[in-house]
């Protein structure tokens, strides 16, 4: 359909939402699960806080306060890669995020390293967890919370190769960041994350991951 106000139509085309907008191709090819549904095989955790529910992976609690952070990762090291999966969030001021080329600071239930955020006011941001403590690329606050499905599955994709991340949730890229300090390392665990704090449930599932050269 041809548009009858064309000078409208660009300025909307170079707005921050439409330019958030990149579709990411439903193309499985070279993906392959990292949970199988049904065990903990090739990842490591506090069990106490993680279970199993519903073919996913459940972190926290409705009924108590989530004590503290805490993590369970993948038993190996991943670099290059595009990792995909669902997640729900459930609970008053839920909080999470997916850990990526991370590390867990020993005799510690704390990781150190990149973190695709979840949670009102952070979705789809990319937080730098232990280290620089601080948001290092994200949609702007009022865009945040758009794409999001609330009480119910959303899709993340996230893409690591060479010093790029790139984060897209239900289809809308929300950071494309590329790191400037070459001292930063650029490969490490995957986690899920519960944030400690009010009653709160982080749910994952469908996880596969499609590893990727690097640049």
């Amino acid at each position: 359909m041809r548009c009858c106000y064309p000078l409208l139509c660009v300025a909307l085309l170079a707005s921050p939402l439409f330019a958030a907008e990149k579709p990411v191709k439903a193309d499985e090819k070279g993906f392959k699960p990292l949970f199988d549904g049904k065990t903990f095989e090739g990842w490591d955790g506090n069990l106490e806080v993680f279970r199993i529910r519903d073919g996913a992976i459940v972190g926290g609690s409705l009924n108590d306060r989530v004590a503290r952070n805490e993590f369970l990762c993948t038993k190996r090291e991943y670099a290059n890669f595009e990792l995909r999966l669902k997640f729900k969030l459930l609970g008053k001021g839920a909080n999470a995020g997916v850990q990526v080329r991370s590390q867990r600071i020993p005799n510690h239930h704390e990781m150190i390293g990149y973190q695709p955020d979840l949670g009102d006011g952070w979705w789809g941001c990319l937080y730098d967890e232990s280290r620089r403590r601080k948001v290092l690329a994200g949609p702007p606050n009022e865009q945040r919370n758009k794409p999001i499905k609330r009480d119910d599955w959303n899709e993340y994709v996230i893409r690591c190769q060479g010093r790029r991340i790139q984060l897209w949730i239900n289809g809308h890229q929300t950071v494309d960041y590329t790191e400037p300090d070459k001292a930063i390392p650029q490969t490490g665990l995957i986690g899920l994350q519960i944030h400690g704090g009010p009653p709160s449930e982080a749910w994952y599932k469908d996880i596969r991951i499609r590893e990727l050269p690097g640049e």
